[in-house]
């Protein structure tokens, strides 16, 4: 809750001395009943309705203030057109409200047509003819959040002491609005961080691959930049987001991820911006968008390449705005969201194709970070397989297993083309399998073993020697066992290679020599 405005007693006191019993008793009652509310939809229709009773006028309406878009924007009205103004928006220096907002002083107009600054657009899209208005600044804590414009006395003409009157009310409106939006704001806030994605382990391995996206995500994590985490599936892209999330400012504020592929048309924009009651079938009440919900922290969008055309356009709004508009809304709601996409896809082949749009991308592709598939980073498979294996003996209430260098090697020499993930599932499996034993070849699945332990089984070394010969077999592998290429990959002389070959006596598979 926000603490009391320390100019609103003294502007109690002097309002209660001019302003008659009869009125002050009423904007008393009148005010209590709106600062009971803590929603400031509430309080903004309260503030419109209460002005009009105690100015005893026709129509009343409350502008708040956008101070990043520079706008004032009709947020309630009371009167016969007051439906129609909400959602209205104008630059915030223009009309009789943004010369009040620019002196922050209350004054009469009792003649709208011969004040130049009168905005007759409203008036000609109505029925309705504003003959005299006052207006009266909203301010909380020296700065002017709105504006309560009152319109036409009934029966009668305002008078100079009005002007008190309608000054005090805005004041005590401004504390009541300003205590229902920040009680909103962390309502909001305790809804996203329990919407959070959960903190994962740390990321593991000591890879210079590694390293290098480490080094990336220290360097982008400071700023609020957008940043596109690009790499084929199980890669780790949703943990890469996380540890830029919480190396940042906003690491105690919410983390809130999304697949956008998981999700259809309707349903991914509902998730994304919200919506509003009725918007759809099945739209019972208002809900809240990641975007809101993710507000002062960082949003995931998850398998960005695959949204359709019409969220592409709605996306490239918030980024370049900052602001969107609900599901079957019409006001528009600021963001502070830093937002982290990644996808597996080929993003420029689809602008080629015309299935992604080029705008967006280059919105963000700000700061692209490349992670490397786990065949680029076999030196932390050791490392994974242990941390994965602990886990899985720990969710499955089992004794932790040994790794047999067998399995070690086989392990280190697949090429994993569902990388972490795969790897994840696999090791998971044979804790189960070797029922909190040693984890044998036995236990590895077949699709694992296959050409690889045929070539591994002949010559089966331990530890760190295990390791290297299969390291060096599956390089051979991947490079049709060119000898130049492979010791390229395992950034290595290709004499050092010809000794280690001859050393683990390796040998290509039906025979022949070995190219090079």
């Amino acid at each position: 809750m926000s603490t009391p405005d320390p100019s609103l007693s003294d502007a109690m006191k002097a309002g209660s001395r001019k302003i008659a019993g009869d009125s002050w008793n009423e904007l008393v009652d009148v005010l209590s009943m709106i600062m009971a509310s803590l929603d400031p939809n509430s309080v903004l229709n309260g503030i419109a309705q209460a002005a009009t009773k105690i100015m005893q006028a026709e129509a009343s309406s409350v502008l708040a203030l956008d101070k990043r878009r520079e706008k004032l924007v009709f947020s309630a009205a009371a009167g016969p057109v007051g439906a129609e103004l909400i959602g209205q928006e104008f630059d915030a220096k223009l009309g009789i409200a943004g010369r009040v907002i620019d002196r922050g002083l209350a004054e009469i107009v009792r003649d709208v047509a011969t004040d130049p600054k009168f905005f007759k657009g409203i008036d000609q899209k109505s029925t309705f003819v504003t003959r005299e208005m006052i207006a009266a600044p909203m301010i909380f804590r020296g700065e002017v959040i709105g504006v309560v414009e009152v319109i036409n006395r009934a029966g009668g003409d305002f008078e100079d002491s009005d002007l008190e009157t309608l000054s005090l009310f805005a004041a005590l409106a401004a504390s009541a609005l300003d205590n229902a939006c920040v009680h909103q704001r962390l309502k909001i806030e305790n809804e996203g961080l329990r919407t959070t994605t959960a903190s994962p382990a740390g990321i593991i391995g000591q890879s210079e691959a590694l390293h290098e996206v480490l080094l990336l995500c220290e360097r982008v994590a400071k700023s609020t930049a957008t940043v596109l985490l690009l790499g084929e599936t199980g890669t780790g892209k949703e943990l890469t987001a996380r540890h830029i999330h919480d190396l940042s400012p906003r690491s105690d504020k919410p983390f809130i991820g999304i697949n956008c592929a998981a999700l259809s048309e309707t349903l991914l924009e509902s998730e994304l911006f919200g919506h509003e009651k009725g918007a759809f079938t099945g739209a019972v009440a208002k809900k809240l968008g990641r975007f809101e919900l993710a507000s002062g922290g960082t949003l995931f969008l998850d398998e960005i390449g695959d949204i359709s055309a019409a969220t592409q356009v709605k996306l490239l709004r918030v980024l370049q705005e900052k602001e969107f508009v609900r599901v079957g809304g019409t006001s528009t709601v600021a963001c502070d969201v830093r937002v982290i996409a990644a996808t597996n896809r080929d993003l420029k082949a689809a602008i080629a194709d015309g299935e992604f749009r080029e705008d967006l991308y280059y919105r963000l592709n700000v700061f692209p970070i490349h992670l490397p598939p786990l065949r680029q980073r076999r030196e932390d498979i050791a490392m994974l397989v242990q941390n994965f294996v602990e886990v899985s003996a720990k969710d499955l209430g089992v004794g932790v297993p040994t790794v047999s260098s067998e399995v070690a090697a086989l392990l280190t020499s697949h090429s994993w083309p569902g990388n972490i993930r795969e790897l994840q599932n696999v090791v998971e499996r044979m804790v189960l399998m070797c029922d909190g034993g040693e984890i044998l070849p036995m236990h590895v699945p077949r699709e694992i073993v296959g050409e690889t332990r045929e070539l591994i089984n002949s010559s089966m070394e331990t530890g760190l020697r295990g390791y290297e010969r299969a390291m060096i077999v599956q390089a051979l592998m991947e490079n049709g066992w060119n000898q130049t290429k492979a010791a390229q990959a395992l950034n290595i002389s290709r004499d050092n290679l010809r000794y280690r070959v001859k050393k683990y006596q390796i040998e290509k598979p039906d025979s022949g020599d070995k190219e090079g």
